[in-house]
């Protein structure tokens, strides 16, 4: 099922698109919870399939909405992972903008940090330029996992039964305050730089997560195309590192890495400007389109 947030009326709301994908069923109309944090704890994946099957009346025309991030509003800051793809590893290792490089590009450990949840906006929504001051804006198309159940020490073998779903993320990243900072929270958390969407696809519709493609275009030019499974840490490792110390909590959304192909991979850097239209589509998912201002 494709669940998604949306303002109707001048007012926010979530629920659960039809099989068509042209009509919602609002949350509220099905006796659930309009806070899709709420939703997404009670991790009642075979209730909301039922009302998908069953429900048929008080539908919105999905036209008649503006589609806002699927958490418009997380509980708690965005867990980001760094350098997680191979050849990512190697083109960031070599960028010069690296503050964690030691000897080897290939981390040892998953590379864990967050990013603020004042940062998340939804599909059309604008990126704005003069939240970095440094001038330095970058994009990084991600997969972001969205975790439905309370957890510590999960095991890798059990790690997906407390995943919930899947989205679209564009980790948007201020390269030189991420350098200047060495933590790369402020680099990472300028307002409107985590664009998230276009809806949260729960587990149950996606057969073999490892196998959905990843691809990021600036103004139509294709910059990123990876698999996810060429991801160094998988989602159980990080899920495995990250509650061996950590609860991840029910809303919780891990951003799982980017792949090679970002603007400081090239010399010299493409950083995005105004006018730029970036785009973060993954099989399955859907397409975040989103434009700097």
């Amino acid at each position: 099922m494709h669940l998604i947030s949306y303002i109707y009326k001048n007012k926010t709301s979530s629920g659960i698109l039809t099989k068509d994908k042209t009509k919602i069923i609002s949350f509220e109309n099905c006796g659930l919870s309009n806070d899709i944090n709420e939703v997404i704890h009670n991790d009642n994946i075979s209730k909301l399939s039922d009302i998908q099957n069953n429900y048929n009346k008080d539908l919105i025309d999905l036209s008649e909405v503006k589609i806002i991030s699927p958490i418009p509003f997380p509980r708690r800051d965005i867990i980001c992972v760094g350098k997680n793809y191979f050849e990512h590893a190697e083109e960031f290792h070599k960028s010069g903008f690296d503050s964690s490089a030691g000897k080897s590009a290939v981390p040892d450990h998953p590379i864990i940090f967050t990013k603020a949840t004042t940062s998340v906006v939804g599909p059309n929504d604008n990126i704005i330029a003069d939240n970095d001051p440094s001038n330095s804006i970058d994009y990084e198309g991600e997969l972001g996992v969205i975790i439905g159940k309370d957890s510590k020490n999960i095991k890798k073998d059990n790690a997906y039964d407390v995943v919930f779903g899947y989205t679209v993320i564009n980790d948007v990243t201020a390269r030189n305050l991420q350098n200047q900072h060495k933590q790369w929270f402020i680099g990472k958390s300028p307002d409107t730089f985590c664009p998230m969407g276009p809806a949260i696809v729960t587990k149950d519709e996606i057969t073999d997560v490892t196998k959905l493609n990843l691809v990021t275009k600036v103004n139509g030019e294709k910059r990123q195309d990876a698999i996810v499974s060429d991801l160094i840490f998988d989602i159980p490792t990080l899920i495995e590192t990250i509650t061996k110390s950590t609860t991840l909590v029910a809303g919780d959304i891990i951003a799982t890495g980017t792949p090679v192909g970002v603007g400081i991979g090239f010399s010299p850097p493409k950083f995005l400007v105004k006018g730029d239209k970036v785009t973060v589509s993954i099989n399955g998912i859907g397409e975040l389109n989103n434009t700097v201002v």
